[in-house]
């Protein structure tokens, strides 16, 4: 007695090599995972919009705060002039920038540096709005570029 169960040689799963021009092997994502793609990176890059925007906004509320409050002492004793809900609606606010920064960021896969830029902007004045136009204009040149390498020719 020996073993009397047959031996497999192969699974018979593979498929062939794909080296024949009528079965390429895809080196790209399917047309709709292309367009899904390039969806939701127009949607992060329109959401990034509004909150750079925004956030701009409150920054420079908080600045002119600071500087009421510290440098001119308008009530004196460095109280308050606007109100101290003036930094804590600017850091809710700043919160939600960085989660459409960092949406846009991996949408894009753009490198450490632009990721470093856009969450300064929320936390320099006017450097958001500055920001915003360039990081607008390389998206839409980057995402362009994608949907006509992606669009077939009639």
């Amino acid at each position: 007695g020996g073993d009397e169960r047959p031996r497999r040689v192969g699974c018979g799963t593979m498929s062939p090599p794909h080296d024949r021009e009528d079965d390429p092997v895809p080196t790209e994502l399917p047309p709709t995972a292309q367009d899904s793609t390039t969806r939701s990176a127009w949607a992060a890059l329109g959401r990034y919009r509004v909150m750079a925007f925004v956030t701009g906004g409150w920054l420079l509320l908080l600045t002119l705060e600071l500087v009421l409050k510290y440098v001119v002492d308008v009530n004196g004793g460095h109280r308050p002039v606007l109100g101290v809900w003036v930094a804590m609606v600017h850091g809710w606010v700043y919160v939600a920038y960085l989660v459409t920064v960092f949406l846009l960021w991996t949408r894009m896969r753009w490198g450490l540096g632009r990721l470093a830029a856009m969450v300064l902007a929320g936390v320099v004045p006017f450097m958001s709005f500055v920001l915003e136009r360039r990081v607008h204009r390389d998206a839409v040149a980057e995402l362009g570029d994608l949907e006509s390498r992606t669009t077939v020719a009639p």
